[in-house]
């Protein structure tokens, strides 16, 4: 991982705090430090105030407000103007103890100053949990991805074209991916800089920023790195939280009943608990080279999947005790991912029969084929959720054949009762990221893998 310790030496543009001039207390449109000015967003009860130490090269942000979640935010906010790529690095911890645990100390990224702006931002809390949060556009719910990191030491947000991503580290280390990134689309110019809020409009809260450290300009000559990360997804919030990443390719999670999580790398099956922790290798004796079509036996006893005969691909069907196999489509064209429904009265699949990719199911027995999608997207990979109420499938954009890697997708959820679809989450992916089922027991997450790549 030693391109995060040389990141900032690449970067077309670096700012530190070390070279300039001393700026006590600022008022709302003050310059302070390497930025331009700070002002309270969404009218905090208490003015928030900043000075610049520039001995220390530290950044003391006092802010108020009661949240900066949901649909609009109050804190206050240290901030420059910029355009394109950008990283903002500092060490940060909170003065004073006994402070709200969701207090929030944020490196943040914000298309304005309004209250329900567009942004991303990462946020250490007073509890010590670390969350890359976003809102994706204007008046939009806030989201996050959970990192497996608590309390760090220092944190990196960068902005990489259209994709947002953050870094960790604890006292002495380097910094390292948090893993997971979201896609945000922000209009030039944008606000980038420090924020804190109290989450209580009564309070005030103080954060000290040091080694402030502000990149703006892609990367020059840099060879592009790449990670994994093994995510979960919560229905419900729509908020992710990562269990594992790394510089590998991984692949395809199982959910197991006992709270596992399985997946391919390297052509072999690991196992990693849902909390995380780090995966051990299965032994799958002779089968060394296994790709993103395992899973996890429900017990029943015959097998849907997908296979080539004379140049068409087709969804059959074999006795799991073995026997002859049974074909059960005969459309010209590509059928493909099939996987039963909970209560074994359908096979859910996907085929392009009628021109774009989409979701279908069918009888076990091959009858009465029905198309279940029929918007603009070519949608792949449908699972239906344990308790028989959803199906979860992968959206690419309309001109993408097949379903290659490292593209923008998306992960979106097909609600069978009101037929209403959304999506769980925006990202960097496609093959790999949810070839196979991947729902919690309980019907109540998703797992998933994302993937990035760094200059």
């Amino acid at each position: 991982m030693k391109f995060f310790a040389r990141l900032s030496g690449i970067l077309a543009l670096v700012m530190t705090g070390s070279f300039l001039p001393t700026h006590g207390a600022q008022s709302a449109s003050g310059a302070v430090g390497i930025f331009d000015g700070n002002s309270d967003v969404g009218g905090p009860r208490r003015a928030g105030s900043v000075e610049f130490d520039p001995t220390r090269k530290s950044y003391v942000v006092k802010g108020g407000g009661s949240n900066m979640w949901f649909s609009s935010d109050a804190f206050h906010f240290v901030w420059k103007k910029v355009s394109g790529d950008v990283s903002l690095a500092a060490d940060i911890s909170f003065s004073g103890q006994g402070g709200d645990p969701h207090r929030k100390a944020c490196l943040i990224i914000r298309q304005s100053l309004a209250q329900d702006s567009a942004y991303a931002d990462a946020a250490l809390h007073g509890d010590g949990l670390t969350s890359l949060q976003y809102r994706e556009g204007e008046g939009a719910p806030t989201r996050e991805i959970q990192s497996n990191v608590k309390a760090p030491h220092q944190l990196r947000l960068e902005k990489r074209g259209k994709y947002v991503s953050m870094s960790v580290a604890g006292e002495g280390d380097p910094l390292q991916p948090a893993g997971g990134s979201f896609r945000l689309v922000l209009e030039d110019p944008f606000y980038v800089g420090l924020a804190v809020c109290a989450h209580n409009d009564s309070n005030l809260e103080t954060a000290v920023f040091s080694n402030v450290e502000l990149s703006v300009g892609a990367a020059v000559g840099a060879r592009p790195s790449f990670i994994s990360t093994l995510e979960t997804v919560a229905i419900a919030s729509k908020d992710r939280r990562v269990v594992w990443w790394t510089t590998n390719l991984i692949e395809a999670p199982n959910w197991s009943r006992d709270g596992n999580l399985y997946f391919n790398s390297k052509g072999r099956i690991l196992r990693i608990p849902v909390a995380g922790g780090e995966p051990l290798m299965i032994d799958t004796g002779f089968a060394t080279r296994c790709n993103n079509d395992h899973g996890i036996s429900p017990d029943g006893r015959t097998h849907a999947y997908c296979a080539e005969r004379n140049g068409e691909y087709d969804v059959y069907t074999i006795p799991a005790s073995g026997g002859e196999e049974r074909r059960l489509t005969t459309a010209q064209g590509l059928d493909d991912g099939p996987d039963y429904s909970p209560d074994g009265q359908f096979i859910y699949f996907n085929s392009d029969r009628t021109g774009k990719m989409h979701i279908w199911r069918m009888k076990p027995d091959g009858s009465q084929q029905e198309q279940v999608t029929s918007d603009e997207w070519n949608n792949w990979f449908p699972h239906p959720s344990p308790d028989g109420k959803w199906i979860a499938f992968l959206s690419y954009e309309p001109d993408v054949k097949g379903h290659p890697e490292n593209k923008d997708v998306m992960l979106r959820l097909l609600s069978l009762e009101t037929k209403r679809i959304e999506v769980l989450a925006k990202l960097f992916g496609g093959q790999g990221t949810i070839n196979v089922p991947s729902w919690s027991p309980d019907s109540r997450s998703l797992a998933f893998v994302s993937y990035q790549t760094f200059p």
